[in-house]
């Protein structure tokens, strides 16, 4: 039996979108496998006692302990209260008005004073620090030279944002290859309001050359990024660890049972689509699947189509035959695994996406996926045997295969099997838990040589 590991993990939050819901996920697996397991994050929503709220106000005093202590309270609020992340950010001015002159002159926020305390939030000194997404006003970047000196520190890349000026995807910029600055669109999220992007990625490069860094990346196109970027020289090690799903939750189920849960009538064709803000998200493109889901209506006579957007609190639409359902985000994860197994079709049109849950969750319950080719997409479906990739922006092309899978049900059938067995192979959580948990072993072994010949060396010149 191995040896019990002490892992704490960072995340912007416990309850949240993709990268959350991993770093949980991970959390839950590795504490029911018997290891000492916490999740640090500036956002706590549950009330699981090993999820810790990283302690920004408890550095300050009087005032700022005040405002820093209200900033915490509204960023727990963020997505239950209107309002609370513009809030939140007025109180963080508040507690630290340096965080507003930053802001002013375009450079990315690192005062996070709670971040400097890490190592102190758990009841024994963790063997690992396993970072997830560090941006989302939390995390005080500087302090991962020092962090990474202590404790082996593995930051697993959920986006680009590491490795850029001030975005979380590039959206086909390589400016961030060679400096940044002159930056194309200083709205993308997390957007900036003056053009300080050369000095904020020189910045980070600073803090990397400084640091001991285990990279991780869920697919092989994020990795062939990093190893273009500013975190090489701060790399002890880089590994590919694909993203699971947990499949005693997203499986292959009846999929009439599933429509009559969710009231979705028998003989309808049902496409389905799952993400944040699904019409104005930027990253993903709701306009080329609504002109595809048009085309397919206008295509397939006499036959009522239905489009679901998951995650989005709107009235529904209607394109000739076909009907545009908007619902609004699902907190119950069987609720969420039974759209996916009441649809005939996922689809997934984006500019931009690392490695999307969604897909996967798609996948694991035997629903096909007809995608755009961008970004890690390509490395989840199997082209022609598990679903469709098709070239970004093309409703055309999204529509002739949409039109394919729908009209052929011996094809569908096929593909939602290869599907299904693809993900027990491939994403299986457990493949992703016990691929990291070896890892840890890996470095942690490595980390006690390299201290050891690090303190060799200083007796030797001391």
């Amino acid at each position: 039996m191995k040896r019990q590991l002490s892992i704490l993990q960072v995340s912007t939050a416990d309850i949240g979108g993709g990268a959350e819901r991993i770093a949980w996920n991970l959390h839950h697996i590795y504490r029911a496998r018997g290891h000492c397991a916490w999740l640090a994050v500036g956002r706590k929503r549950s009330d699981d006692p090993d999820v810790l709220l990283i302690p920004n106000q408890d550095q300050c005093r009087g005032w700022s302990r005040f405002w820093w202590g209200l900033h915490s309270r509204l960023q727990s609020l963020d997505g239950r209260m209107r309002g609370a992340r513009p809030l939140s950010r007025l109180a963080h001015v508040l507690a630290d008005p340096g965080a507003m002159v930053d802001g002013y002159r375009g450079v990315e926020d690192f005062r996070f004073p709670g971040t400097w305390q890490l190592l102190k939030l758990t009841t024994q000194p963790p063997d690992v620090v396993h970072c997830h997404n560090l941006h989302g006003d939390y995390f005080d970047l500087r302090a991962i030279s020092m962090l990474s000196h202590q404790v082996p520190m593995i930051l697993t890349l959920h986006d680009e944002w590491l490795l850029t000026g001030h975005c979380a995807c590039t959206l086909g910029c390589e400016r961030w290859k060679t400096g940044c600055g002159a930056c194309p669109d200083l709205t993308i999220y997390p957007a900036v309001r003056r053009d300080a992007t050369q000095y904020n990625r020189q910045r980070k490069q600073s803090i990397y050359a400084k640091s001991r860094l285990y990279v991780a990346t869920p697919s092989w196109w994020l990795m062939q990024r990093v190893q273009q970027s500013t975190l090489v020289p701060g790399m002890v090690d880089a590994r590919v660890v694909p993203n699971g799903v947990d499949l005693s939750v997203f499986h292959s189920a009846d999929k009439q049972a599933a429509r009559a849960a969710l009231g979705i009538p028998h003989e309808t064709k049902v496409l389905l689509f799952a993400a944040y803000g699904i019409r104005q998200n930027i990253f993903k493109d709701y306009k080329t699947m609504r002109a595809a889901v048009g085309l397919v209506a206008h295509h397939l006579h006499g036959q009522t189509v239905l489009f679901i957007g998951l995650g989005e609190n709107a009235p529904s639409e209607q394109i000739g035959k076909a009907e545009i359902r908007f619902v609004p985000y699902q907190k119950d994860l069987g609720t969420v695994a039974r759209f996916y197994q009441a649809a005939d079709v996922y689809l997934h049109a984006a500019r931009a996406d690392t490695f999307p849950n969604t897909v996967l969750e798609a996948l694991a319950c035997g629903t096909p996926v007809v995608a755009s080719s961008v970004g890690g997409i390509p490395e989840q479906i199997e082209d022609g045997v598990t679903g469709f990739l098709v070239p970004p922006g093309d409703a055309s092309a999204m529509a002739a295969c949409i039109e394919q899978l729908l009209s052929d049900g011996i094809l569908r059938q096929r593909f939602a099997a290869a599907a299904a067995e693809a993900t027990r192979r491939r994403f299986d959580l457990n493949r992703q838990v016990n691929s990291y948990l070896a890892w840890y072993e890996e470095i942690i072994a490595n980390n006690r040589s390299w201290a050891a010949s690090a303190a060799e060396s200083r007796s030797k010149h001391g």
